[in-house]
């Protein structure tokens, strides 16, 4: 289900992508998050040389949610390059599992628009969260 936010996420996410520094794979991500007082914070991917050292544009959102004073995600928009969905990869979908409830959406998009919509339950089911400490 596509909410009222989604045009604002989707731009956002959209936007920042274009920032990306992808100069090894080429393929650009943004991530949008409506947090709790319905402020958009964005995040896009970087890459390093050494592959592990790079990180996702969900957990640059999450690092900039988080040094705004934020704590509750309530929606997500990702955005990749290319015609497929891009999906917030497993660690991704553990860092925003974080933050944002169960019943979170997540909206899956291409540059040209949406694709598919989750909830993060849905991405990642059974999952270990905070309650779980």
């Amino acid at each position: 289900m596509i909410s009222e936010n989604f045009n604002k996420l989707f731009e956002a996410a959209k936007k920042v992508r274009e920032s990306a520094h992808v100069p090894y794979s080429n393929f650009k991500v943004g991530a949008a998050l409506l947090v709790e007082n319905d402020a958009i914070v964005v995040g896009c991917n970087v890459e390093n040389a050494a592959y592990p050292q790079s990180q996702c544009a969900e957990a640059s959102a999450i690092g900039n949610l988080v040094s705004q004073g934020f704590s509750k995600i309530k929606e997500v928009v990702v955005i990749g390059s290319g015609s497929l969905l891009c999906s917030p990869c497993g660690g991704c979908r553990q860092r925003l599992r974080e933050f944002a409830s169960l019943e979170t959406p997540i909206h899956m998009c291409n540059s040209d628009g949406h694709l598919k919509t989750s909830t993060l339950k849905e991405l990642l089911p059974d999952s270990f969260g905070p309650e779980n400490l």
